[in-house]
């Protein structure tokens, strides 16, 4: 035999050789996945147990006043191993326990649910959904007791039903602070969110716990056993200043006035003078549908940060007056309305201009060239003096505020590359800056605290049940920031715009307000435009100021453009709210603490018991002839409240008008009536009219404001 001949052989071997093997091979993997394949599948499944993690349930949130404004409730996804049950069990119950499962989620026939469940078994799978919804707590535990529910397998691993845990964040109180509330979530392992459930999210969230699961065939997921679970340690609790009255009537008048003048956004917050504690900050913003919705923290964040305007010119005084630059019976020429400042022409809002004035009626009338003739001739020299002036009042710092998000503030100097000879007397009012709300809040609040600035604060603590965790006391952020004479001088121009000046439409009689109002123009594409950021900040009562607030109102397209007529009427509702509701803050006055007419709504309803508690404890008369638990109140002329009755007739709509939504839910809820509601606040609207009948699953829906 040749070589070529002995060559070919060997190749031929070979190869059919390798051609054997493969078939071998070819053949095993088909024995493996075909005849073998579920064996295999099921050991694996038995082998590939691990722990997992289960979610621990987030803290609450709760208000001044131990109102819950969060909290976490579990949900429930309902699964079922119908290989648990031996054929007996499972032929003597199915179609009672189809039955009941048609009639519990009334989505499917009986025989659906019969048909899904013979199937899975006669398929052997171990893990099956009956159905997408989530139901509560009570719900499971109702579930929990149906027919071949409570078999649980020989090893007592599992049982027949499976819950599958989660749970979804609610707000009893709905829309109200929701974006000063805000969100938390997990994204690509990291944590996004805004608000309080973002910036306090570590004590919310709590510690997960874990249990041995076992993957079955189809990827599902099963506890394993029983004893291998590891409790989840749930959230702290987070206890706010935020009230829950003063931010609903700050939200209703901030959304009544957004809507009348066509408004972008806008925010409100108030604070305690002497704690600096928020007791309200809502913001609401303009959607896409003309709709307003809290979708952004404009009190703090960098969209409400911007040219502050005529607020500011409270700070141009402070530094003329500390600087002994002027007196407030100074005159000062505002000139025929219209002041050339190097080549830029700066104009007064009334035309002519309001002439020669004192110093005190050039703030009150909010004089834009008086107060910037009078900063640049006392600094024009020395500019630098001016900004150290404003960082002295702190309005140049970051309040390090509890909630992240906070705007950095920024005033410029004349290192800006963009400085100008304009810049100093732009500047004095209120120009080429920005300032957020809060910020400029923090410094009105100063002046009302007698020259102290504490820093804003929204939580007070973070609790498990009773025992604090960590506290959160009243920060001092300057002992002082101008001297006693300068605030004396300071409230008594604050307290003249609101008497004799552009606020005057929210002066009252009963009790003084200081504050100043702004209307800014809008910078856009680089020039000033006619559209505006109007705006008023103060303090109340004048006299022994104890709260303080701002209120803004961006880009106003009604009739009304300035400030003292579309921010400040907001800026009245709010205080007058605290006024009338305070029985001490009046007694100091001296008014005994009663009510006046403007106070008692003619109508309110709801539940008797509280009624009568809340009337009684604002120091009000309270008279009725009613032993319903349901009443409506009637203001009497002789300053007392009559509470009548409510009749609620089963099988018929009751007239829900003033009750609250928690009174509303009561009602309705206990009748199986399903309820959606739009809005916060109390009932005004409802779609199904009072004295009809309604039955059982029937759907309401309820306007709120």
């Amino acid at each position: 035999m040749n070589v070529k001949k002995s060559i070919l052989l060997r190749v031929r071997i070979a190869f059919l050789a390798m051609l054997a093997v493969a078939m071998l091979s070819v053949a095993r993997m088909a024995y493996l996945q075909i005849v073998q394949g579920k064996r295999w599948e099921k050991r694996f499944a038995e082998r590939d147990i691990r722990f997992r993690k289960i979610p621990a349930m987030r803290g609450n949130i709760y208000a001044s006043d131990g109102s819950l404004l969060a909290t976490s409730l579990p949900y429930y996804r309902v699964a079922i191993d119908p290989t648990l049950p031996n054929d007996e069990d499972f032929k003597k119950n199915i179609d009672s326990l189809s039955k009941l499962l048609a009639n519990f989620f009334q989505d499917q026939s009986a025989s659906y649910y019969k048909k899904l469940i013979t199937d899975a078994r006669n398929a052997k799978k171990q893990f099956v959904y009956l159905n997408n919804k989530r139901i509560d707590y009570l719900a499971k535990q109702q579930i929990a007791q149906f027919p071949l529910f409570r078999i649980q397998s020989k090893n007592r691993k599992r049982t027949t039903v499976i819950f599958e845990p989660e749970f979804q964040r609610f707000r009893p109180f709905g829309m109200l602070a929701s974006r000063t509330l805000g969100y938390s979530t997990e994204d690509s392992s990291k944590i996004v969110g805004v608000g309080l459930e973002y910036s306090f999210h570590k004590y919310l969230a709590g510690k997960s716990g874990q249990a041995l699961f076992q993957r079955i065939a189809g990827g599902n997921w099963i506890p394993y056993q029983a004893g291998s679970y590891i409790e989840p340690e749930n959230g702290y609790d987070l206890y706010t200043t935020l009230d829950v009255n003063i931010q609903d009537v700050a939200q209703d008048a901030l959304l009544e006035a957004l809507v009348e003048n066509d408004a972008d956004f806008g925010c409100v917050i108030v604070m305690e003078v002497a704690t600096g504690e928020i007791k309200a900050m809502a913001n609401l913003g303009k959607n896409e549908d003309g709709s307003y919705s809290e979708n952004y923290n404009y009190a703090i964040g960098d969209k409400g940060s911007t040219d502050p305007g005529s607020v500011f010119k409270l700070a141009s005084m402070m530094a003329l007056l500390e600087d002994k630059a002027v007196k407030i019976t100074d005159y000062v020429d505002t000139e025929d309305g219209v002041k050339d400042f190097y080549g830029v022409k700066l104009t007064d809002v009334k035309k002519g201009g309001f002439g020669t004035i004192t110093v005190q009626r050039m703030f009150e009338v909010s004089s834009s060239i008086g107060i910037a003739k009078l900063v640049n001739d006392r600094f024009r020299h020395e500019p630098m003096r001016f900004i150290q002036y404003l960082e002295k009042f702190g309005l140049n710092t970051p309040l390090d505020f509890q909630m992240a998000g906070e705007a950095k503030p920024y005033i410029k100097t004349p290192q800006d590359p963009t400085w100008s000879a304009t810049s100093l007397p732009w500047m004095a009012i209120g120009y080429e800056m920005r300032i957020s709300p809060l910020q400029m809040l923090a410094f009105y609040n100063a002046v009302a605290n007698n020259g102290k600035m504490v820093q804003p604060i929204i939580v007070k603590s973070i609790r498990e049940a009773d025992e604090i965790i960590q506290e959160f006391k009243t920060i001092t952020l300057k002992e002082k920031i101008c001297s006693d004479s300068t605030l004396i001088l300071l409230k008594t121009l604050l307290e003249g715009v609101v008497e004799r000046g552009t606020a005057r439409s929210v002066r009252n009689s009963l009790y003084k307000i200081a504050g100043k109002t702004s209307t800014s123009q809008k910078f856009r594409n680089g020039k000033y435009v006619k559209a505006y950021h109007t705006s008023f900040a103060g303090f109340f009562p004048a006299e022994k100021p104890k709260y303080s607030c701002i209120v803004v109102i961006d880009n106003p397209r009604g009739d009304k453009q300035y400030g003292g007529d579309v921010a400040a009427p907001v800026f009245r509702k709010v205080a007058d709210k605290l006024f009338y509701q305070d029985a001490l803050l009046q007694r100091s006055l001296g008014l005994g603490g009663m009510p006046n007419n403007n106070f008692v709504a003619v109508h309110k309803s709801g539940y008797r018991n509280a009624l009568h508690e809340a009337y009684t404890n604002l120091g009000i008369n309270v008279k009725t002839d009613s032993t319903n638990d349901w009443v409506k109140s009637v203001f009497s002329p002789d300053a007392s409240v009559f509470l009548q009755s409510s009749e609620q007739r089963k099988g018929y709509m009751p007239d829900l008008k003033g009750y609250t939504l928690r009174d509303a839910l009561f009602l309705l809820e206990n009748r199986g009536i399903r309820v959606q509601t739009e809005g916060a606040g109390k009932v005004y609207y409802q779609s199904v009219k009072a004295g009809r009948g309604i039955s059982r699953g029937d759907k309401v829906l309820l306007k709120l404001r």
